[in-house]
């Protein structure tokens, strides 16, 4: 599947996100959507742990 270690590494690592996205019950996509549109705004570790599944309701998506 990967050509490289790199690659599999970085493959692991999404199926990682999505398979915890999916553990918390959020559907995969939309919570990727929600992290990567609110990463570029987050600057304390308060604001990226409250990215993490776990600590979101579904309301809580930016869904715009």
């Amino acid at each position: 599947f990967s050509d490289t270690q790199a690659g599999a590494r970085a493959s692991a690592l999404l199926y990682s996100l999505v398979e915890t996205a999916k553990a918390n019950g959020f559907e995969p996509y939309l919570w990727l959507r929600h992290v990567l549109r609110a990463l570029p705004t987050a600057t304390t570790v308060e604001h990226f742990e409250a990215l993490l599944p776990w600590n979101l309701k579904a309301e809580q998506l930016i869904t715009a």
